[in-house]
């Protein structure tokens, strides 16, 4: 029999021993979710009454106690017979508590894996929210700079304008691209309440809650090979895990199934209340002497056959059918893994990409300026050029951004 005491301390101690590894803060809200979510707390619960099941099923029936009241007295030597309490207790085939304990053990693991499964995907979404939070802000912060450079740059072409070296036009497009940026800055901020709002609600605080952010999110690479994430997930994933414990359920459903076409045990007595005998000649101590025990063995006879061969059969094909959905589950997470595994690459191609492209877009930004300050030419270039600055910027944190929610999603799918 499973001892669900020891699932539950096993669990308050991984809570405990995750507090302390919690050396950051995304490792904080990780707690924070895995503590207040309540999807999670309601899988948690599902799962310890799945364990409750366990000794439900190991228990014998209960005993049956009838009583008989005699219309017509059956008249014996010693007086007639009145009335009788009966009780009887049913005894299963051996070993088939046992083996119903086993099934609703298996069934209770089983629970348990998708009470992970649900753990290890909340854990993805608050930290792909993270990123994603990171990532807009930045953006955001990014949109505000720009917005001052071109601020910058209208004075500069005022300036030029006033002293005969330039275009009004010059000012006009500095105007479109503020108003441009803007508008940008706008959505985004729309956008950061609403992945905040998510976030706080995954984690199951206050929706204004603050939220930390870091000034520049570490580039994060994987640490084992491909080979090895792929034998993770095809022994680690919760999903499978699940599977796995189902069909060792069904192995012991078939087990009980042949159990179930074996006999039954009774054992019972009766016991009969006698009135007084009105024969003279018996002894004091031997008329209405009741307390007459009558010791009953009793055994089903399960001659019906065919409904225990189907309660096999039907074991035996549930096994079958779980083999194949673990083999088409390790299919579509292997087809799910090479998606995540090909963005973790595109997205360390992009962040040296973007790193390389900014470095040069700011050189030829600088070049630019100064000319401009010294002869007044080529200010629609400045513009062009600030937009790759800007464009190369956004790219570069979304990259980094996309390169931390791709592990993380490798990590959901090695049931981390």
């Amino acid at each position: 029999m499973i001892n669900y005491k020891i699932y539950i301390t096993a669990l308050f101690i991984f809570f405990f021993s995750f507090s302390i590894m919690a050396q950051n803060e995304i490792d904080s809200y990780l707690l924070k979710g895995a503590k207040n979510n309540p999807g999670l707390k309601a899988q948690f619960n599902e799962y310890l009454a799945a364990l409750e099941k366990v000794p439900q099923v190991g228990a014998l029936p209960d005993p049956t106690i009838a009583f008989g009241y005699f219309i017509q007295p059956v008249e014996t030597r010693i007086g007639a017979q009145q009335s009788k309490i009966s009780i009887a207790q049913m005894f299963p085939w051996f070993g088939t508590l046992h083996t119903k304990e086993d099934v609703a053990t298996a069934m209770a693991k089983a629970k348990y894996e998708m009470f992970e499964e649900a753990k290890s995907k909340l854990f993805y979404d608050i930290k792909s929210t993270w990123y994603n939070l990171y990532f807009t802000n930045k953006a955001i912060a990014i949109t505000r700079d720009n917005i001052e450079i071109l601020n910058t740059f209208r004075k500069l072409a005022l300036l030029k304008i006033e002293a005969g070296k330039a275009s009004a036009v010059d000012e006009l497009r500095v105007e479109m691209e503020i108003l441009e940026l803007e508008n940008q800055l706008q959505q985004l901020l729309d956008k950061f309440q609403t992945q905040k709002v998510a976030f706080n609600n995954f984690i199951n605080v206050n929706a204004t809650d603050e939220i930390y952010l870091p000034e520049l999110l570490q580039t994060m690479e994987l640490i084992l090979t491909r080979d090895a994430i792929l034998d993770s997930i095809r022994m680690n994933n919760h999903q499978v895990l699940n599977l796995e414990f189902q069909e060792a359920s069904y192995e012991y459903q078939q087990v009980l199934a042949k159990k179930a076409g074996n006999p039954n045990f009774t054992i019972g007595m009766d016991y009969t209340f006698v009135a007084e005998s009105s024969n003279t000649t018996l002894a004091p101590s031997e008329s209405g002497r009741d307390a007459i025990m009558f010791p009953m063995v009793g055994m089903s006879i399960p001659i019906y056959r065919k409904k225990y061969t189907s309660m096999v059969k039907e074991a035996v094909l549930m096994q079958e059918a779980n083999q194949s959905k673990k083999a088409d589950k390790i299919n579509v997470l292997e087809s799910v893994f090479e998606k995540a595994y090909a963005d973790y690459q595109d997205s360390k191609r992009r962040t040296l990409l973007h790193s390389k492209q900014l470095e040069l877009a700011n050189k030829s930004m600088r070049i630019l300026e100064t000319e401009y300050a010294s002869v007044g030419n080529n200010f629609e270039e400045i513009l062009r050029m600030e937009r790759k600055v800007l464009m190369h910027n956004l790219e570069l944190e979304k990259s980094r951004s996309d390169m931390s929610a791709s592990i993380a999603f490798m990590d959901y799918l090695m049931g981390k």
